[in-house]
């Protein structure tokens, strides 16, 4: 099952992190002469509101069916992925955009101490990134996935930044808008994964296929209850973290019906009670004995 006080307090810590880092990035920007550490707490600023969407999204798909939504409120999960995904891009052309018009622009070396702020927040964003992502593959979410990519996008960018300022401070005049280079390099790579995020978001959303291992997963299950002969077909829609399948199951022809009924229901609640987060499973029943013309 879903821890959902796991979830809220690291969705708490998260937004706390970035208010705190938003306000360190723009004042040690403007007092440095950095534009990319200024761009990174302006990054932080929407990073705020992408993140309280973004988990708000994922504790209400947590809640349970109601007359209104019999199968569950698990799409908002997938909706909050799109809407991630979708804000790294947003996010990507932005900086990208301020990057190019600070390139144009004359503008001074950034002071040294912009350096360690920015190694800093490449520490905190790393270890922010890895503990939502390693999250999202327990409740194998792609909303936390995608929040977890926005802390690694700013952990990038802040590396990129750092790289760049090294080099403005080492090669002097010239070299002033090293920064803003390096911010245009980090803008494909959050672009790549922000296209990424939201693909196999909106891929959810229209109930695509699960992988082969989870649909494998759900065969093997149904098969190891006594009287299933055969798997003929297995399909897993996935709903926020919960998933509700359909098994197509060869038994013995002959059995009674409420024999048949019985075998069906031993499948549903031996795969439920090796795999909790499904929700729901509807087992169709198939003579395996050949019909005689």
């Amino acid at each position: 099952m879903i821890d959902s006080g796991k979830t809220l307090a690291v969705g708490l810590l998260t937004l706390c992190v970035n208010i705190v880092l938003m306000g360190v990035k723009i004042t040690a920007g403007l007092i440095g002469n950095s534009y990319a550490l200024v761009a990174d707490g302006i990054e932080s600023a929407g990073d705020i509101l992408s993140s309280l969407i973004t988990w708000a999204g994922f504790q209400l798909s947590l809640r349970p069916a109601d007359a209104n939504h019999p199968y569950g409120h698990g799409k908002l999960e997938s909706l909050a992925g799109v809407f991630s995904g979708g804000a790294l891009l947003i996010a990507a052309v932005v900086i990208g955009y301020n990057a190019v018009i600070e390139i144009r622009t004359p503008h001074h070396a950034p002071a040294w101490f912009t350096l360690p702020v920015l190694i800093a927040v490449v520490v905190v964003k790393s270890f922010l990134s890895k503990t939502i992502m390693r999250l999202s593959g327990e409740v194998d979410s792609r909303a936390l996935e995608g929040d977890a990519w926005h802390h690694r996008s700013d952990a990038i960018t802040s590396g990129a930044a750092a790289v760049g300022i090294t080099i403005a401070l080492i090669g002097g005049p010239g070299w002033e808008s090293a920064d803003d280079y390096a911010a245009l390099l980090a803008c494909v790579i959050i672009v790549f994964n922000g296209l990424l995020i939201a693909k196999n978001s909106l891929h959810e959303v229209l109930d695509g296929n699960v992988s082969d291992k989870l649909n494998d997963e759900m065969k093997k299950l149904a098969s190891e209850v006594d009287g299933v002969n055969r798997i003929e077909k297995c399909r897993v829609r996935k709903s926020g973290v919960g998933l509700f399948l359909e098994l197509h199951v060869w038994v013995d022809g002959d059995l009674t019906v409420r024999e048949g009924h019985k075998i069906g229901h031993l499948v549903k609640s031996h795969i439920q009670s090796k795999v909790p987060r499904v929700i729901d499973a509807i087992v169709h029943l198939e003579p395996s004995a050949k019909v005689k013309h």
